[in-house]
């Protein structure tokens, strides 16, 4: 058996395709995260609450509905996007140029409401959700058995942070988006309708988490909680890949995903504390994290 500095191949590759599908999510929800911070200036704790809402949507959709995944996979997404847009409109629009902590404050207030809903009407312990028929099984790559739907987790989170890094950068839209929040008063003054463009974002950043927690529904169980145990690890690879950039959530994403990985297999008692380790590495060496621009 090929053994890789005392490990068996199998074992290390099996862990490493854990580690890219954990470092997917965190760069799907890290790339909402960023989007909304570096347009918006918002530190969105919400964020974690409509991941667990987009879970929760296609558990609904699929149980009382009939849905099947795949339209879980357009229709929850959508239905988190629309709630954050509610919340845009009616809270959050209030407290912009104020200081971020205002927003911190208020975002975190309304997870713990949504969180503590969900507790009440659905309790702490989780449910299952089926992984769908034709994306059960695995593949044998000869060194390694490749589970189905990790591999179509991983490839799709991949393609949507690949088109949303395209959108931002290098389309008209994304223009106006970074422009919005460089001189909205100029913006306007072309006619470009500002406070529609904040809403879409923020309620674009909401249907990325939302996406990423119907994706996570089968492999995780859904609970009220789920959110809440990942949204501090997002914050350490938005941080670390730079408040704001768009490239450095994608890649410290993945990055984090697969040192956690390796960790777990050469040194498992620090496979937890990863993320905070490198975080305080990056903040102490480069403030504004790899990718981070200064003002």
């Amino acid at each position: 058996m090929t053994m890789i500095f005392g490990v068996p191949l199998v074992a290390l590759a099996s862990q490493l395709v854990i580690g890219l599908f954990n470092g997917a999510f965190y760069a799907l929800l890290s790339l909402g995260l960023g989007v909304i911070f570096g347009l918006l200036r918002v530190v969105n704790f919400t964020h974690g609450a409509f991941y667990t809402v987009g879970a929760f949507a296609a558990f609904l959709l699929t149980s009382y509905a009939g849905l099947s995944f795949w339209a879980c996979l357009v229709i929850a997404p959508l239905i988190v996007a629309a709630l954050a847009a509610v919340l845009e409109r009616t809270l959050l629009r209030k407290l912009y140029g104020l200081d971020a902590l205002y927003g911190l404050l208020l975002t975190f207030g309304i997870a713990l409401l949504i969180e503590g809903l969900l507790q009440f009407y659905f309790g702490v312990a989780g449910q299952p959700y089926q992984v769908p028929d034709v994306l059960s099984g695995t593949s044998n790559l000869g060194f390694m058995f490749l589970p189905h739907y990790r591999a179509f987790a991983i490839g799709t989170s991949l393609l949507l942070c690949l088109l949303t890094w395209l959108i931002i950068e290098y389309t008209s839209l994304g223009a106006k988006l970074r422009a919005a929040t460089e001189n909205s008063r100029l913006l306007e003054v072309f006619g470009v309708n500002v406070p529609l463009v904040l809403t879409c974002t923020y309620a674009f950043g909401g249907a990325l988490a939302g996406f990423a927690g119907v994706v996570a529904a089968p492999v995780f169980q859904v609970s009220p909680l789920m959110g809440a145990n990942l949204i501090i690890v997002v914050f350490a690879v938005v941080i670390i890949g730079g408040l704001g950039s768009i490239t450095g959530a994608i890649v410290s994403g993945l990055m984090l995903g697969a040192l956690e990985a390796l960790a777990k297999v050469y040194w498992p008692p620090s496979a937890n504390l990863v993320p905070f380790l490198i975080m305080a590495v990056v903040l102490f060496l480069r403030p504004r994290g790899l990718f981070g621009k200064g003002e």
